[in-house]
């Protein structure tokens, strides 16, 4: 008998979650990060595919309020926790995962989906398209120098060292006051906010300290933050430790200076590691030789237009543009079709039209771009979108562009 698909019971969790852990290999979850991820659970929108008594499957959404051009926090399904046991690969579990979980995203009204892939070469096929990058570095700070432009003010803030258990409510209201500022940040909700304080599996990282904090503040308030790992080496011509740096927040440049100034310069250390930060982040403009920060990009959050209109609707345009879209999308019918957007830099329409189409494109290409952090122009020129009438792609491409790259801080 095929195995059997159902919403997650309370009582089911633990064998769901057991699931999902041997799926993706490794220890098992330390338990404070597996009582966090319990909390925060929706069972409602958790999906199990059961053969008998044994959980082979597993799905879930968490309601998230995601940050798009103009500042607006649209409604989104996170998708989470997918897995298909190996024993019950090439049957179509996943298939009936993302068909059930995207029937029920479209029924509850969210005009997006959105995850984080393990595998980026699932998803795209569901519907879902690369729409944030994120950016890495590992900087030799024994050569590189951080150069505070004039007039940044950096005497004015003050660093402390801050239990970061303690300082998590004054670090979130730093964290959520970026939010309506980069398209791709998620409104955390209560409880969210542990994830940033979490111990990583093994204690410290790779043999380095527990999670420190470094606050910045001025005339009392708290105005910026670090949180970071110190893992001390020495090899015969002396120290070389690492500092890895977990999260960084800044109400504005002066607070933002501040810390990485700071990290760049603690004692018996030669090397920061910046693991996410968003591609255009400031940094890059103030280091003294940008060759040594050894960057890298990797492929960020995946979006899913659930329903066309609505999210189009949902987000401010760069620029004035009509234009008429013939929209691709076999997973989810009901997007298939023409759309005319309307749309500005306050708002926009999106309505059924029988008007002719002027660029033609699947609704993956469509979720790329939507953040902003992609061009339908470098899209069209992938093959990802065909224009009809001349001219239109690139002023569709100039109104979806945005000022601030996209950028999702954390998995989900």
């Amino acid at each position: 008998m095929a195995p059997q698909l159902r919403t997650l019971e309370a009582q089911e969790w633990d064998t769901w979650y057991r699931t999902l852990e041997r799926a993706f290999g490794g220890p098992p979850t330390p338990p404070e990060a597996r009582e966090l991820w319990r909390s925060l659970t929706e069972h409602e929108r958790s999906l199990g595919a059961w053969d008998g008594e044994e959980c082979v499957g597993t799905a879930g959404a968490f309601s998230l309020r995601l940050s798009v051009p103009g500042a607006a926090l649209v409604d989104t399904a996170g998708v989470t926790m997918v897995s298909v046991a190996a024993t019950h690969r090439r049957r179509g579990l996943m298939t009936a995962m993302m068909r059930r979980q995207l029937d029920d995203v479209h029924e509850r009204g969210e005009p997006l989906a959105a995850l984080v892939a393990s595998e980026p070469d699932i998803y795209g096929r569901f519907g879902y398209g690369m729409a944030t990058q994120q950016l890495s570095a590992t900087i030799d700070t024994a050569r590189v120098r951080l150069e505070e432009p004039p007039g940044t003010g950096t005497d004015g803030v003050r660093l402390r060292y801050a239990d970061p258990l303690s300082a998590l409510p004054a670090c979130e209201a730093v964290y959520a006051d970026q939010v309506a500022d980069r398209p791709g940040m998620p409104a955390r909700r209560p409880g969210w906010e542990r994830l940033a304080v979490l111990t990583p599996q093994g204690g410290g990282r790779d043999g380095g300290s527990p999670l420190q904090c470094v606050v910045a503040e001025r005339d009392g308030a708290t105005v910026g933050y670090a949180r970071f790992h110190n893992t001390p080496q020495w090899d015969v011509s002396g120290a070389r430790g690492t500092i890895v740096l977990r999260d960084l927040d800044a109400a504005d440049p002066a607070a933002y200076a501040a810390p990485w100034r700071f990290l760049f310069e603690i004692d018996l250390t030669s090397t920061l590691v910046a693991q996410n930060r968003p591609v255009d982040d400031a940094w890059q403009h103030l280091v003294s030789d940008v060759r040594r920060c050894e960057r890298q990009l990797r492929d960020g959050l995946f979006v899913r237009l659930v329903d066309v209109g609505a999210a189009l609707e949902a987000r401010a345009y760069r620029t004035p543009v009509e234009i008429v879209f013939e929209v691709e999308d076999p997973f989810c019918p009901w997007n298939e079709g023409r759309w005319r957007l309307d749309a500005n830099r306050q708002g926009a329409s999106c309505t059924r039209t029988r008007a002719p189409a002027d660029v033609t494109l699947p609704v993956r290409t469509l979720a790329c771009a939507y953040l902003g952090g992609v061009s339908l122009t470098a899209l069209a020129r992938a093959g990802r979108a065909g224009e009809l009438r001349s001219g239109t792609l690139a002023r569709a491409s100039s109104a979806f562009g945005n000022e601030t790259a996209p950028w999702l801080p954390h998995s989900f």
